[in-house]
């Protein structure tokens, strides 16, 4: 199977892979458990919603690690799962379930069926985000319903073990049957007292026990009664379905470590008697005016929404790459704005300043720029080397296009697009198809520009921008785009 990114390229010796490993706190050399392939599992959306654009920071950071690995040469297997029922909304088994919330909001009934009608929407809708934002898509979408065999039968392996106790709404896991538990985030369980991020459950031996099965009415079948598996359950049995006991890389955003992946790493490992994961990695939340994105809050941005008001996918993106991926980082439609009009500029210098000609890329820049992502993934510093490359003199035009799109590999902001596709999503408008009005706006600032009446001319060209259209100054004339 070929690589993609085994293009030839100028050779040099490829500096090591570093990456940040939760467990450890530490940046690590990345070796593989299995020769050159990646077994990587990411816990995926409670598809009850759309995805707020917080949860899509998860999905691009996972497309930069899976990218940064292809480039240098690893085959990647990789999982994401879909929860579509059983994700409570406190990790402390409280709360309601959240697919269950989402059939209340639409007036559904409460049924199986109902669960998964709904679930099939949000699941298309999440598809389309990920093609929005150019996420390659994972070996695997495992979906939680279609996998209830291996969780009753993991949750049977734990039983049968003695790591799991019955009480009258579930099957708990004992954590004092697993010294190591917390080891993630290096959890202090002495402090964590009943009731602090755990609603009290009386029949638990310890307030940090977690359910692999709660009972109900709604539900499947087991030897415990009717219900459904426990969410932290769910990631277990799918990524051990879908990739092995022992996995390379397991994603997810900070929120996950505290409980759900110390839960999944207890009961992995019990069950198989092996380390589960051999690095934990993690994002870090994005805010909304310094404010945590919540549903419950109403600040639950979609993607869609940030269509609506004119960005794109690769806006987006961008704007996210700035940022490296264990940074937080704050929200604002002028912050996007500005990286939209940084990868407008990006876009503009590869398709008519270089004219799309692609020379023989910059040894020196490809290799900063592998140097860059090496280092755990720091686009921040890759995106910045595409700017200096831009303002470097002593590299001709051609070279500079190869180099860009030779980085577009891994950063995936549409800079490889073909000429047509390119030229479209800039919004670059022929005079033919330029309404009269506006043709006639545009004339009248010309003159205004020619008679140096700078005023008048501002005032035009805000007139255009009102109307919808991007004016921009260039030695051949004006150039006219759709806002």
């Amino acid at each position: 199977m070929l690589n993609l990114f085994t293009a030839k390229t100028t050779r040099f010796d490829a500096p090591v892979l570093q990456l940040f490993n939760t467990e450890s706190r530490t940046l690590e050399t990345f070796t593989t458990l299995y020769g050159h392939k990646v077994l990587m599992y990411s816990c995926g959306p409670t598809v009850y919603d759309y995805a707020h654009i917080g949860n899509l920071r998860a999905y691009v950071f996972v497309d930069i690690l899976k990218r940064t690995l292809e480039y240098n040469h690893y085959q990647v297997k990789n999982t994401i799962n879909l929860t579509d029922f059983g994700h409570l909304t406190d990790d402390g088994d409280a709360g309601e379930d959240k697919m269950m919330k989402g059939l209340k909001r639409e007036g559904k009934p409460a049924t199986l069926a109902a669960m998964r009608e709904l679930s099939d929407f949000f699941i298309d809708a999440f598809y389309e985000d990920l093609g929005s934002l150019r996420i390659l898509p994972p070996t695997t979408f495992s979906r939680a319903s279609d996998y209830i065999v291996e969780q009753i039968a993991l949750i049977k392996t734990l039983d049968e073990k003695g790591y799991t106790y019955e009480t009258s709404d579930g099957v708990y896991f004992d954590i004092a049957k697993f010294p190591k538990y917390g080891r993630l985030g290096n959890i202090n369980l002495e402090e964590l007292k009943s009731g602090a991020r755990v609603e009290e459950n009386t029949e638990k031996k310890n307030p940090a026990d977690f359910a692999v099965w709660k009972k109900g009415e709604l539900g499947w079948d087991s030897r415990w009664g009717k219900g459904f598996p426990g969410w932290h359950v769910e990631c277990s049995a799918m990524a051990i379905a879908t990739l092995g006991k022992q996995i390379d890389i397991h994603t997810g955003g900070i929120d996950h470590i505290h409980t759900h992946h110390n839960a999944e790493i207890a009961q992995s490992e019990c069950a198989t008697g092996k380390t589960f994961a051999k690095y934990w990695m993690h994002s870090e939340f994005i805010t909304i005016d310094s404010t945590k994105i919540s549903k419950s809050l109403g600040n639950g941005i979609n993607l869609r929404h940030l269509i609506e008001a004119g960005y794109s996918g690769d806006d987006y993106r961008y704007w996210l790459l700035t940022a490296h991926y264990r940074s937080p980082a704050n929200f604002s439609f002028d912050a996007l704005k500005a990286a939209k009009q940084a990868l407008y500029r990006l876009k503009r210098h590869i398709y008519e300043e270089y004219k799309n000609i692609s020379g023989k890329p910059s040894a020196d820049y490809i290799k900063r720029f592998h140097a860059a992502i090496n280092n755990d993934l720091d686009t921040p510093k890759a995106i910045a080397l595409m700017w200096e490359l831009i303002k470097d003199d002593t590299v001709d035009n051609s070279a500079k296009c190869a180099t860009i799109k030779h980085f577009d590999k891994v950063l995936a902001i549409g800079l490889s697009d073909e000429l047509d596709d390119a030229l479209f999503k800039l919004g670059v408008v022929s005079v033919d198809d330029i309404p009269d009005e506006i043709k006639q706006l545009i004339n009248d600032r010309e003159a205004a520009r020619i008679a140096r009446n700078w005023d008048e001319s501002d005032r035009l060209r805000t007139l255009i921008n009102l109307k919808g259209y991007t004016i921009e100054d260039s030695a051949s004339g004006p150039k006219i785009s759709k806002s």
